[in-house]
């Protein structure tokens, strides 16, 4: 190989690395491309997950944190998998261990198959029921505040049956107004009502999700103590976590002693 060929394969080369590190991010970067679909994401969070195998960033020569293309997209999948379906760490690790992250976070790809081969007969539908799903997946804090006749709008339900809501400590006010989850709250039981259920019968849930919330705040009370940001940061993971677990408990409990009819 003559000289020129050897020196112009390196000047190849090093533009070829020059161009990958400048598609590469700082973890101040990668805070700010996932800051649009998760604001208020820290450092602490993302250092959090490295800690936890789930992200593995290059090192410069100076210790520095570069994060390349996939290592983003990897993020985002996770923290989605958190936020929408309260997957626990453990599960999203395994998923990334397995290489099926994007595949459950977003669906896998159309396949050309015919219906009849992908969809499943109705029987193994019922017979399968998704517990490790959680009910609290469509539920989307938006930040948005409600007043009690917004309240009323927004869940399609009548004043009545909201101040039964509120005596029976279903709903509750803060500095006089409601939130996303006081509307959720109040459509389910405006159709539970329509089975013959009434909000006095309810009560027993609101004390059984206390409950469940002193267990998590007990479990995490260590971490949560300690007032760094990275202690906070796991303290938040891990009450995530348990909750996820505590639900899915409730849910498999619930489905082994449905009668059947």
């Amino acid at each position: 190989m003559s000289e020129f060929s050897e020196t112009q394969q390196e000047k190849e080369g090093t533009e070829e690395s020059q161009i990958k590190a400048a598609k590469d991010k700082t973890i101040g970067q990668v805070l700010s491309a996932l800051d649009v679909d998760f604001p208020g994401i820290s450092a602490s969070k993302i250092r959090f997950l490295e800690d936890r195998g789930l992200v593995h960033p290059q090192r410069t020569n100076t210790g520095y944190r570069k994060y390349s293309a996939a290592d983003v997209e990897q993020l985002r999948l996770i923290l989605l998998l958190q936020r929408d379906r309260y997957l626990p760490l453990k599960v999203i690790k395994e998923l990334v261990e397995s290489n099926t992250l994007h595949e459950v976070a977003v669906g896998p790809e159309p396949a050309s198959t015919s219906p009849s081969e992908t969809a499943p007969s109705q029987e193994s539908a019922e017979s399968q029921p998704a517990l490790s799903d959680s009910p609290l997946a469509s539920i989307k804090d938006s930040g948005a505040t409600y007043t009690l006749r917004e309240l009323s709008a927004a869940a399609e339900v009548d004043m009545p049956l909201l101040r039964e809501l509120i005596n029976f400590g279903l709903i509750r006010e803060n500095n006089g107004v409601y939130d996303d989850y006081d509307v959720v709250v109040t459509r389910v039981c405006s159709e539970l009502t329509s089975h013959g259920i009434q909000p006095r019968h309810l009560r027993q849930f609101r004390a059984a999700a206390e409950r469940e919330v002193g267990l998590v705040e007990t479990a995490v009370a260590p971490l949560a103590s300690r007032k760094d940001e990275d202690s906070q940061a796991k303290a938040a993971a891990r009450a995530s976590e348990i909750a996820q677990l505590c639900l899915r408990l409730h849910m498999a409990l619930v489905a082994s002693s449905m009668p059947s009819f």
